[in-house]
């Protein structure tokens, strides 16, 4: 564990579903101590069985000293739970006023110096820290499932974050082996979630007009672009399709194209016969193979690109901040 110059040392999760678990997991692999808290009931077994299914995908990616399944312990309020907190994630389900609701409990009761961080994958931190007795301190920090692996985490500010709050998270989710992209500018839906939405949008298109199988756009972006992507994104991957010119040459042979009608921007209704051709698909694509058995084979690919991705790109470029 390196505490650099961030000065964490105790954190809190509030909000113990996929995403808050996910964390809970990196935090105890990077030898943290994790206070949670979340009034549902079981929600301490399920924690704790899903700590124990990630734990071999941690432990390929390499534990930190101290590390322990047992460092985590659950708090019977969010007092208790954020009290002597240095940094706390709030993980409660995507809607605004349970959001706001449960941040301004956590920020009554935490210390003032205390950074708080919002897995919101979609809403604003200036609308989120509104209200706040100490809005200064509060961030979004988005990452992206599962979250024990994927190393990006979306920092973003709003309006009343102070400058420093930033830099102390950035350096801190840097430590737990994370790669922080700092967004300078908010906008609902931060980054990596509006793209990944673009492609969605179209994705049900194609399934909805008959053009493709759910199986059939995943085997596009499988063996097509996103094989590319995960090393090199969209922009880099283009600009090797420019050839020796790069991207000048690409976009004026190619420009011309993005004025023709081959993607549509707005999502298709999701008519029940739509759900349907997508659940149906989903599961037939699946098979046999259970939820618990995709996630294995997901961590265990995830792990093995993750090691190539390191390989192949500048050692530089760990951390991706703007």
């Amino acid at each position: 564990m390196n505490n650099k110059s961030h000065g964490v040392k105790q954190l809190a999760v509030i909000g113990t579903g996929v995403i808050g678990n996910g964390w809970i997991a990196r935090f105890l692999a990077q030898g943290y101590k994790v206070l949670a808290f979340d009034p549902v009931d079981g929600a301490e077994e399920r924690t704790r069985k899903a700590v124990s299914h990630a734990w071999p995908s941690l432990e390929k990616l390499g534990l930190a000293e101290g590390a322990s399944q047992d460092r985590i312990r659950f708090a019977s309020t969010i007092e208790e739970a954020v009290a002597n907190a240095d940094l706390i994630q709030e993980n409660v389900p995507e809607r605004e006023e349970l959001k706001k609701n449960v941040l301004a409990s956590i920020d009554q009761f935490a210390k003032s110096e205390a950074i708080i961080g919002s897995s919101t994958s979609g809403i604003m931190p200036s609308v989120l820290q509104e209200g706040l007795q100490h809005p200064e301190r509060f961030i979004v920090a988005h990452p992206f499932n599962p979250v024990y692996i994927l190393p990006l985490v979306e920092l973003v500010g709003g309006e009343s974050t102070k400058a420093d709050v930033i830099e102390r998270a950035s350096d801190f989710y840097q430590s737990i082996q994370m790669k922080p992209l700092v967004i300078n500018k908010e906008i609902e839906g931060h980054l990596a979630d509006r793209l990944m939405e673009a492609l969605w949008r179209e994705a049900l298109h194609l399934v909805n007009d008959g053009v493709a199988t759910t199986e059939e756009v995943d085997a596009a972006i499988i063996y097509g672009a996103g094989l590319r992507w995960a090393q090199m994104g969209p922009f880099l991957t283009f600009h090797l399709a420019g050839g020796e010119k790069g991207m000048r040459h690409m976009l004026d042979q190619f420009g011309p194209a993005l004025k023709l009608p081959w993607t549509k921007l707005d999502a298709p209704e999701l008519t029940d016969e739509l759900k349907e051709k997508v659940i149906e698909g989903c599961e037939s694509h699946a098979g046999d193979v259970s939820i618990a058995e995709l996630e294995q084979k997901r961590n265990e690919f995830l792990v093995e690109l993750l090691d190539l991705v390191e390989k192949y790109w500048p050692e530089s470029n760990n951390l991706v901040t703007k």
